[in-house]
């Protein structure tokens, strides 16, 4: 199995100019345009002076990628605040950075995705014995990453109908 091969930059302007379009792409996080500078050849000095470069000009920006990765996984994938830290926290992204861009999710919204969440698997579901029906249920939305406490109360609400 060949892998392909990455053409080597070792022009840092040229690297500049390709990380740039990189981050004007989607956003990104420092941490993956440090391996993707690395990824094309480059040396530690480069990759760091492109770095100051990306943030200099406003193209890399780790608050705003925190928002909006948070944002992106809680709208489109339904992912609860625990899995969307692990996410960041593996994109290297500052404990305070990942605070500041949970607390923009919205309480309601969150609590409503959640409910969402737990109905629509709800509904897919064959098990008869209620306990473990709860519990598969409560497994699968601690899987997307919402908080045990807050299944709790939706699951109650739920299934002591």
């Amino acid at each position: 199995m060949d892998t392909p091969k990455v053409k080597k930059i070792t022009d840092e302007k040229v690297a500049l100019q390709k990380a740039e379009h990189y981050c004007a792409y989607q956003e990104r996080s420092q941490q993956e345009v440090r391996n993707k500078l690395y990824e094309w050849g480059l040396w530690t000095s480069a990759v760091e002076n492109i770095i100051s470069d990306l943030i200099a000009g406003n193209f890399l920006n780790e608050e705003r990628f925190a928002k909006a990765y948070t944002k992106g996984k809680f709208n489109q994938k339904g992912w609860g605040r625990i899995k969307i830290k692990q996410g960041l926290k593996l994109k290297q992204v500052p404990e305070v950075l990942i605070k500041k861009a949970l607390a923009g999710i919205d309480k309601s919204d969150y609590f409503n995705t959640l409910e969402k969440t737990i109905a629509k698997k709800s509904a897919t579901l064959t098990e008869n014995d209620p306990y473990k029906r709860r519990y598969k249920l409560q497994q699968y939305a601690m899987g997307r990453g919402f908080e045990a406490e807050l299944i709790a109360e939706i699951l109650k609400d739920l299934l002591d109908k």
